[in-house]
């Protein structure tokens, strides 16, 4: 009796658990989309210049809208990619 309370203790800390790490994955999916979004429009819709290589790429995909938004802002300066 007292082993199936404990499983069932357990069953629910993981389910909470799990559903706490798909919520704050779901940010990381949206933002990392959004930035992949502002990347092609700034290239395609107002025609930046930016040249899109694997490592541009990957700052927008880790960095998301902020991410995006520095490797356009360092584009414009002249200071990179």
């Amino acid at each position: 009796m007292a082993l199936d309370i404990i499983i069932l203790v357990a069953a629910v800390l993981a389910v909470i658990a799990v559903y706490y790490f798909l919520k704050t994955v779901k940010h990381l999916i949206v933002n990392t989309i959004l930035g992949l979004i502002i990347l092609v429009l700034s290239q395609y819709v107002f025609n930046v210049g930016l040249e899109i290589t694997p490592i541009v790429i990957l700052i927008c995909a880790i960095g998301g809208v902020p991410g995006a938004l520095l490797v356009l802002l360092l584009h414009m300066m002249g200071i990179a990619f």
